[in-house]
């Protein structure tokens, strides 16, 4: 397996490789990353062999790291090929980030089966760059597809998002096998779910915040939840007491929200980023989302996965650039006060939902390798 960079590549990457365990329960799989990247701790955490690759993204700006970054561009795949000549693998299997590219390169180059997951509506530099190489790309999104047709690769399936089982726990009788709805809501009427992922979004804290002094304050029938992330968690505690919101019980902050699937399921909207395995997600749990993109990611891919549920009606997008309290209460009023149309959103959202994600993925390894279950 090899991935990395941020949690969206590396988590599919364990997902996929727990599927492959969980039906070759003998089966050895090992990892390659780069020695700076979060696989050092999602990879070691989930107990699997890490290999390194030094291999570097390329700036967006003139920059003379990325003189280095060519270099090893160039070099990478070299250092790859004695790890898979050494492993000896069976497939090589990637998830996106430009350590993808060496590995994957190095396999092709060396006839061993291999195959890549596309989690973005528009495929990342490195899949374009190994469409033509590789044996099979995975999709999680159909328009995907259209952007790769010109690049001819050898195969494309559409196989989803490999997600943990409880975010299909999309309605209220399937989530009360554990945690009813009801319990997630604690009584309240609504519920808005917000956050800006692990580390949190400085921007999104700020808007949410607004609204929750301007808005949902004088609202006690609506519980509003807002993880405010691991690095803004300090600042976003300091605003809290500043506006005077620490006295509101139906205002939450958090810095983390464990039962993810959960709350999800109870919640009447949900306001966050729009990475590939967020937008799966929402999609798995049918819910109607606000979705602020990240204008800080290569090629603008999160407004790129919002805009596909944005066309299908199953989500609204405020671009960061015009977010802000005031703006984002408008939004949010409007939807709470239209039960049908948040019900035509997540219906909508739902048609993105692939519940067999991980079992279409690994019908697609076996295929590509030959292997039958006995």
């Amino acid at each position: 397996m090899t991935g990395g960079g941020t949690g969206g590549h590396v988590n599919p990457a364990i997902a996929i490789a727990e599927t492959i365990k969980l039906n070759i329960p003998g089966s050895v799989i090992a990892f390659v990353g780069t020695p700076r990247g979060i696989e050092n701790k999602l990879v070691k955490a989930a107990g699997y062999e890490l290999y390194h690759v030094d291999v570097r993204g390329l700036r967006r700006s003139l920059s003379f790291a990325n003189f280095k970054a060519a270099y090893l561009a160039l070099t990478s795949p070299g250092q790859a090929k004695k790890i898979i000549r050494n492993f000896k693998p069976d497939i090589v299997i990637g998830t996106g980030g430009y350590v993808s590219w060496p590995v994957l390169r190095a396999a092709a180059s060396l006839g061993i089966p291999s195959m890549i997951h596309e989690s973005n509506a528009y495929p990342g530099v490195t899949t374009r760059m190994l469409a033509r190489h590789i044996d099979t790309i995975l999709l999680n999104f159909e328009k995907t597809a259209e952007y790769l047709k010109p690049l001819r690769p050898k195969k494309m399936v559409l196989v989803g998002n490999p997600l943990r089982s409880g975010f299909f726990a999309s309605s209220a009788k399937t989530a009360s096998a554990s945690v009813s709805v009801s319990d997630a809501k604690e009584g309240y009427q609504k519920m808005i779910l917000s956050y800006g992922g692990s580390l949190g979004a400085q921007h999104i804290n700020e808007a949410v915040l607004a609204m929750m002094r301007d808005y949902t304050k004088h609202h006690p029938e609506i519980l509003h939840i807002l993880a405010a992330g691991s690095i803004e968690w300090e600042d976003a505690n300091k605003m809290f007491d500043d506006y005077g919101l620490r006295g509101y019980p139906n205002l939450r902050l958090v810095e983390y929200i464990y039962d993810m699937p959960h709350r999800m399921a109870a919640a009447d909207l949900i306001i966050c980023r729009a990475g590939a395995m967020t937008v799966s997600e929402i999609a798995a749990m049918r819910r109607a989302a606000i979705f602020i993109p990240s204008p800080n990611v290569t090629e603008n891919h999160q407004y790129k996965n919002a805009r596909v549920l944005e066309e299908a009606g199953a989500a609204v997008i405020i671009e960061e650039k015009d977010l802000t309290g005031e703006s984002l209460t408008a939004v949010v009023d409007a939807l709470l006060r239209d039960d049908k149309r948040r019900r035509a959103m997540g219906d909508a959202a739902g048609a993105f939902a692939i519940e067999d994600a991980n079992k279409r993925i690994f019908k697609e390894i076996c295929a590509l390798t030959g292997y039958k279950k006995l």
